[in-house]
This record gives structure tokens, sequence and C-alpha cells, in this order.
């Protein structure tokens, strides 16, 4: 029998053993593929007055997803956070229900179907983590080699044309997909790898210039040059949301590595700094903030409502619970409507009750990543954790920042919700490491297994 100091450092209450919690995820799963097939009833009943035809195999493709991916996690991962898995399913499902909603306003553009293929790639992928990658330290030894394919990565869209200003797509043929959304994981496990080891140099030794303590330059140099080199491709593909969220990233990693809340202050600073000066420089950059600060300009310029100015009717028009699925009007925001704005479609037709719900899963979600960081002993996987949930929370706040005009427009993908198959792919990765980091904080000494 494990002693009671045993029992608390694994995480579990003194004297009590650590339950699985399997059989209350498989609960969670049933709801969260009910909650998304009733969704998609309802927009079929709004729309048609009759639930959609392929309803039944929508739910059995959803049910099969979520049942192979809960008898892996069974398998593979017994003591792994219950919450992760139904909260990425039902984000999922949500997002094709939203999808599916705006291709009956588009019928030439149909996303749903592609996007539910994308999400059972993702799944497959998430399985494959699960399965094969037995430690996550074992992700450390490749940290330099991901950061230069990382590189690679974000370099190769430069030799394609740009889609909507942004060079960030590689397309062939009917194919495409944004190599960058890949790149943001090997990041992570870069910065989680090179802090892990000279966290202590950083955080106590250098010079103090003002109120700061600037660690050693052969130290921190490393990491910043290939910031650096990354924010710098990314700039010249003006894709600006990415670097504001690998920008972000470095900071967050880098105050919890060395616990200085300097680092922010000095990110903010030179967050501020970079947005000013590539907001004037790059024209396409100019044209997003001036839409941020006068989002009804272009009605009073007799240019009709700009995707900013929609979005904020959208949201009005939703009012407390929303016009219904099926009965809004956001598809006028544009060719961005299943892609940037889908968040809009949230809120005209789910209403501001249905807005902070889906806000409060991805919460939840981004605060059990953070959890399982903390539980974790050893520097690596603590960082590795709260870096990918931090990710996934930079994500939320940019996309719902620009949508919302809190902040000038970036252009990413809001996880799990939006149309784009390389982001539901990467999230669900992000989602398998964060189970299998999350079954090695909260499994129990031998002794205490049950």
């Amino acid at each position: 029998m494990a002693t009671p100091s045993a029992t608390a450092r694994a995480g579990a209450p003194s004297g009590r053993p650590v339950r699985t919690r399997r059989n209350t995820e498989l609960a969670l799963l049933v709801a969260a593929v009910l909650i998304s097939v009733f969704g998609y009833v309802e927009v079929g009943v709004n729309i048609d007055g009759s639930a959609p035809a392929d309803v039944a195999g929508y739910g059995i493709a959803l049910g099969v997803l979520a049942l192979l991916a809960h008898a892996v996690v069974r398998w593979r991962t017994p003591y792994a956070d219950p919450l992760l898995l139904p909260i990425a399913i039902l984000l999922n499902g949500i997002g094709l229900v939203v999808i599916y909603r705006l291709d009956r306003a588009t019928p030439r553009s149909s996303a749903a179907p592609t996007q539910l293929l994308w999400s059972a790639l993702g799944v497959a992928l998430f399985i494959a983590v699960v399965l094969f990658l037995r430690d996550h330290r074992i992700l450390q030894r490749y940290a330099y080699v991901g950061a230069l394919v990382a590189l690679v990565l974000l370099v190769l869209p430069i030799a394609f044309p740009p889609v909507y200003g942004s060079r960030i797509w590689i397309t062939i043929g009917p194919l495409s997909f944004q190599p960058g959304e890949f790149a943001k994981i090997l990041l992570a496990v870069f910065f989680a790898a090179y802090l892990a080891v000279h966290r202590d140099a950083l955080a106590l030794t250098g010079r103090r210039v003002l109120w700061f303590q600037l660690p050693r330059g052969r130290v921190l140099g490393p990491v910043l040059l290939i910031w650096a080199a990354f924010v710098g491709v990314l700039v010249l593909e003006t894709d600006l949301g990415t670097s504001l969220l690998f920008f972000g990233l470095f900071v967050v990693m880098l105050y919890v590595a060395t616990a200085r809340t300097g680092w922010i202050a000095i990110g903010l600073f030179l967050a501020a700094v970079g947005a000013v000066g590539v907001g004037w420089l790059s024209p396409h950059v100019h044209g997003r903030v001036t839409d941020w600060l006068d989002p009804l300009g272009s009605i009073a310029a007799g240019r009709g409502a700009n995707q900013i100015a929609q979005s904020l009717f959208a949201f009005a028009w939703g009012g407390l619970l929303g016009t219904g699925l099926g009965l809004g009007r956001s598809i006028l925001i544009g060719f961005a409507a299943k892609s940037d704005f889908i968040l809009a479609t949230v809120g005209e037709e789910l209403g501001l009750a249905g807005l902070m719900a889906l806000l409060l899963l991805y919460a939840l979600l981004i605060s059990r990543g953070f959890r399982t960081g903390i539980a974790l002993r050893d520097p690596f996987g603590r960082l590795l954790a709260i870096g990918l949930a931090a990710i996934v929370g930079l994500q939320v706040f940019v996309v719902a920042g620009g949508v919302l005009d809190l902040i000038p427009l970036t252009g990413m993908t809001l996880p799990f919700i939006a149309q784009g198959g390389s982001s539901v792919v990467t999230n669900w990765i992000i989602v398998a490491l964060l189970v299998r980091m999350s079954d090695v904080a909260r499994r129990p000494p031998p002794a205490e297994e049950v």
C-alpha cells in the first residue's frame, strides 16, 4: 500500500487511489456527439423544416471517431485527463455543424464533407501519437532538427502565389495546406527543449539594465536567432497572425522558464513596436489597421460594409440567445465566413450565451493543458505542455479579438471550428500530446494503480 506522501506527490488526494476516469470520459464523449448531432438536426429543421437526410451518417461518423480515440486512450493512456478528448470532439463537432450551416448558404462551395475527412485524418494522427509516442521526453532529442524542419516549412509557401494577400499556402492541383500550422508544434518543442536546459542561466545570470536583469548573450542568443528567423519569414509572407502567435509563444515560455515578469513587459513593448512598424510599411496590414480603428468607415465612404462591420452587425443581431442555427445572415461577411469570421456565425445564431459557452470550452481545454504542465516533474514536459496549451489560447485570442474588433484582424483560423484541414489536424496532434503528457502527470506509483 502506498504512503500518503507518495499519493500526494502523484497528484491524488492523500490516502486515496488515483482513478482513471475513463468512464467519465466515455459519458462526456457521448454527450459531445449528441450535442453535435442535435445542432446538425437544428440546421436542417430551421432551413428545410425537417432533419437532414444524412444526419445518421454524420452522427455515426463522429461517434466512430470518438469511440476509436477513446478506446486507444483507455488502452494506452488510462490515467490521461478525462476532459481533453471530449472537449476536442465537441469543438470539432460544433465546427462541422457551423460549416455545414454555411454550406447551405453557398451551394456551390460545400466544405463540410472535406472538413469531416480532415477531422478523420486528425483523429487518426491523434491515435498514432498516443499509440507510438511512449515518452514525450523523446521529442527533446530532436528539438534542433524540428526547428530546422519548421523553418523550411515556413519558407516553402514563398514560392507559391499569395492567397488573399498572404503567402502561407502550398497549392498543388485541387489540394492546399498551410505548413505553418505544423511548424508551431515543432517550434514549441524547440523552445521547451532549449529553455529546459538553460532556464537557470536565463534566470540567474547576466547583467542588470534599468529594472531588468538580462541574461548573457551566448545563452539567449540562439533562441532569439531562431525566433527572429521565423518571424522574419512570416513578415515576408505577410502572415502577421502566425508571427504574433510565435512571438506570444516565445514570451510565455520564456516567462514560465524564468519566472520573471519583466519578460512579459519586454515582450509587449517589442510586439507594439513591431506592429506599428509593419502597420506603416505594409499596405495590406495598414488597411486592416484602418478597418480596426474605424470599422464603419467604409459605409460612410459609400463602399458598403466591410468584413469587420458585417461581423459586428452579426454579433448585434444575435443578441442574448441568437437567431437559431440556419436563421442568421453571417454569410454576408463574404469569402472568410467559414474561416476567419466563423465566430461571427456562432455569435449571431447561438447568441451571447452560445458564444460564451464556446469560449468557456476553450478556456477549459487551455486550463487542463496548464494543469498538466504544472503537474509534470520534468522541466521539458512542463514547458511543452504549457506551450502547447498557450498556442491554443493565443490563437483563440487573436481570432476572437480580430473578429470582435478588439485588435486588428490577422487572418488566423479558430481551433477546431473554422474551415481548414491543416489547422484541425494540427490541433488534434496538440491534444494527443497533452493526453500523453497528462497520463504521465496523473499516473500514480505502481503500488497505487487500481
